[in-house]
């Protein structure tokens, strides 16, 4: 058995003190958009778009000298009042869930992040749609984005169905990891929710192992139910309903950030 699957082993810090890999794996084009959302992407979209950091410093690592150099509160001047709080979603996927939060909470400023271009085309129809005033998109790897927020920025991220990887040689691809986790506590205010849903067994049982062995959170859950039923604020993704109809069972878990220290 892979040793990062033995849930008999004792917990390894930084995962078997592995170093960090921060190459992105996922697509960046698929079918060329519809005409309606290349028109958005033309028109739309660089209005919402925040400006791309280098690829190369992506990959590079971390920068945690560079944490609170933006300020994520000025992707948001133009809303009609201040938003009350920021809400993160990475990898919005077709944007279902994302447009669907903002256009209930319309006076939280909400970030969402995507690399594939036809993910952002298809949310860029629901903006427009809704005429949503509260979204701000950023449309590639969103870590070398992340190291430039200030701590305790956000109350609310969501991880929602990410790429599983599960074979378990490709286990850092895999965004719920110890360095993604530190990275997200340090975002999240104390209390603030970290929300992950899966479709895929092993990235199921993953998530139950490593957020709760992580020091910065705890498992809400007191119960089956509270992972088995998807969040009542939240709606059902295309992503979500094809996995249903292919017989797969989606997960839904709530963690929430420990207090820190005074």
């Amino acid at each position: 058995m892979d040793p990062v699957f033995n849930r008999n082993r004792a917990p390894a810090s930084k995962m078997d003190q592995k170093p960090e890999d921060r190459r992105f794996y996922g697509r960046r084009h698929g079918k060329r958009l519809k005409p309606g959302q290349k028109n958005l992407m033309e028109t739309l979209y660089p209005t919402l778009a925040l400006p791309i950091i280098d690829r190369g410093e992506a990959e590079a690592g971390p920068r945690p000298d560079l944490a609170g150099s933006i300020d994520p509160r000025s992707f948001f001047t133009d809303m009609p009042q201040p938003p009350d709080s920021l809400w993160l979603e990475i990898g919005f996927g077709g944007g279902e869930h994302l447009a669907h939060q903002a256009q209930h909470n319309p006076a939280i400023g909400f970030l969402g992040a995507e690399p594939f271009i036809n993910g952002i085309g298809k949310l860029l129809s629901k903006i427009d749609e809704h005429d949503l005033k509260n979204v701000r998109l950023y449309g590639e790897d969103v870590r070398p984005l992340l190291d430039r927020l200030p701590d305790a920025c956000f109350d609310k991220i969501f991880l929602l169905f990410p790429d599983p990887w599960p074979k378990s040689r490709h286990w850092r691809r895999r965004f719920v990891n110890d360095w993604n986790l530190d990275m997200i506590g340090r975002l999240l205010k104390d209390g603030g929710e970290f929300r992950v849903a899966s479709d895929d067994p092993t990235y199921q049982t993953w998530t139950m192992r490593v957020v709760p062995e992580h020091p910065l959170f705890q498992w809400t859950a007191q119960g089956p139910d509270d992972w088995r039923n998807r969040w009542a604020d939240a709606c059902p993704t295309r992503y979500e309903q094809k996995a249903v109809r292919c017989g797969r069972t989606p997960m839904y878990f709530s963690f929430a950030r420990k207090p820190r220290s005074a």
